[in-house]
């Protein structure tokens, strides 16, 4: 435990206040990457570089906090080694896999966003690690099978289904080494424009509900935080851009936004 239990409360209180400032800011100013890249961010470097380096502490903190703080694969805290597993294999994926996949030779971004980005990612896995491998260590034996584990882990594995199979729709349409942006259908995108972005929401959500915990509840609101103001821009971006764009799709919710 690395400060008092009331001390790591505030912080999370002034943690969700800033992701309260952060959403309200992006829903007036774009994040300066990916098809809404633009100058005036200072110098830039290569985007693949840049998604494994602001990822990447999301992994060593966490196992860190893993192997000091529950003593690695402790069978008296099998919740916790579940919520180890959970998490990495979203991190994996995120910090390794996705840019090894993602068709982003040639492209930049602003090293202040990966800055940033890596701030709040160690600040994030800090505090649910804390949580989970110090303040809350060990879970009983009987949350394995309390509603809100199992709602949880099931909101978490569905979304993050969602995710991982609506960005490999995302990559087909660039197979053959295309780099403009197409129209994706099928699946989600039937429904809304950014299905991976509601799939990672509901991952959150579902890791809130699971470890029922500040920290959780923290960044499910900051997934909300980031990923709506994105959402409603690149929907706004399609319908600017493709004549043909279907009006009937929402942004992020099906038949509702």
């Amino acid at each position: 435990m690395l400060i008092d239990q009331w001390q790591y409360e505030l912080t999370i209180w002034i943690w969700l206040g800033i992701a309260a400032g952060t959403f309200i800011l992006l829903m007036f100013v774009r994040a300066p990457y990916g098809r809404h890249e633009r100058p005036g961010w200072g110098p830039r470097i290569p985007a693949r570089l840049g998604w494994i380096a602001m990822e990447s502490p999301c992994i060593i903190v966490m196992t860190v906090f893993f192997g000091i703080g529950a003593s690695g694969w402790n069978l008296a805290d099998p919740t916790g080694i579940i919520f180890y597993i959970m998490w990495m294999t979203h991190y994996v994926h995120r910090s390794w896999v996705w840019p090894a996949r993602a068709h982003i030779s040639g492209k930049k971004m602003p090293i202040s966003i990966v800055l940033f980005a890596i701030g709040f990612n160690s600040i994030n896995s800090w505090l649910n690690a804390e949580w989970i491998f110090s303040l809350h260590h060990p879970y009983p034996y009987e949350w394995l099978y309390s509603p809100q584990f199992i709602i949880g882990v099931m909101l978490f594995i569905t979304g993050m289904g969602i995710n991982i199979k609506t960005d490999d729709m995302l990559f087909a349409l660039r197979e053959n080494g295309e780099v403009d942006y197409k129209i994706p259908h099928g699946h989600m995108f039937k429904w809304i424009s950014c299905p991976n972005y509601f799939g990672e929401i509901l991952e959150w959500i579902g890791w809130a509900l699971a470890t029922w915990s500040l920290a959780g509840l923290s960044f499910a609101v900051w997934a909300i935080a980031n990923l709506v103001p994105r959402a409603r821009a690149n929907h706004k971006w399609y319908l600017e851009n493709f004549a043909e764009y279907p009006r009937s799709r929402k942004a992020l919710i099906p038949k509702i936004w």
